[in-house]
């Protein structure tokens, strides 16, 4: 009884920000922008205020997984948990397919185009990568021939290293080299950072991505 409270505890998470998720997808095509139309909603007092985004780590990520496993070897497929599953599993190939086309549309290089992406843990001001889901925004960008570097003062770079085989920077650049700067994880010292110091890194035609809509609008090129 205890694990199966935890368990739909994570899965009715998963299925509510799957629902923010799919909205951001159907907006990002109508030109509205999300996080404006939840701002709007917010302001009726019951509502769940979600945001769109990558969904790891693991428990969310993961526990669905088991209930949908179970469920199916009892005889029922929860169409709903696994559908949300695989739109939230969906979005980092989402969110890199409207960057290179934001990048297109704005004149930027696409092939050898260098891209840096603040953050790789599964959430803010914390260490724990486990299930990040950055790591999936990484292979879709790389699958486009976009070059990544990745910063994270939060991350161990040599558990980074060993779980992913990826490289972490050891500090911010500060030179205006990239092609486009991903605001992947809203980690305080981002925050403190202000969106004038990433455009900064940003050459002519840059995007700068602001994943977590850490900033206002008007302060980025794109949002989910």
């Amino acid at each position: 009884m205890a694990e199966a409270a935890k368990i739909i505890e994570n899965t009715q998470r998963d299925v509510n920000i799957a629902l923010i998720n799919e909205l951001s997808m159907m907006f990002s095509h109508l030109g509205i922008d999300t996080n404006e139309v939840i701002d709007a909603a917010a302001t009726k007092w019951n509502f769940i205020n979600l945001r769109p985004g990558l969904v790891g780590g693991h428990c969310i990520g993961v526990d669905p997984y088991y209930l949908v496993h179970k469920s199916i070897a009892a005889g029922h497929i929860p169409d709903i948990i696994r559908l949300a599953r695989e739109i939230n599993d969906g979005m980092a190939r989402h969110a890199a397919s409207m960057l290179v086309k934001r990048m297109i549309a704005m004149g930027a290089r696409i092939k050898g185009a260098k891209v840096l992406i603040l953050g790789f843990t599964f959430k803010e001001n914390c260490p724990d990568i486990r299930n990040t889901k950055i790591v999936d925004l990484v292979v879709a960008l790389q699958e486009y021939g976009l070059v990544c570097e990745i910063v994270d003062a939060w991350a161990d770079p040599a558990e980074v290293h060993e779980e992913y085989g990826l490289t972490l920077r050891a500090d911010m650049p500060t030179t205006a080299d990239y092609d486009a700067v991903v605001i992947a994880v809203r980690h305080a010292e981002v925050v403190a950072a202000g969106a004038a110091h990433f455009r900064y890194l940003l050459r002519d035609n840059g995007v700068l991505f602001d994943m977590k809509a850490a900033f206002g609008k008007g302060d980025s090129d794109l949002r989910l």
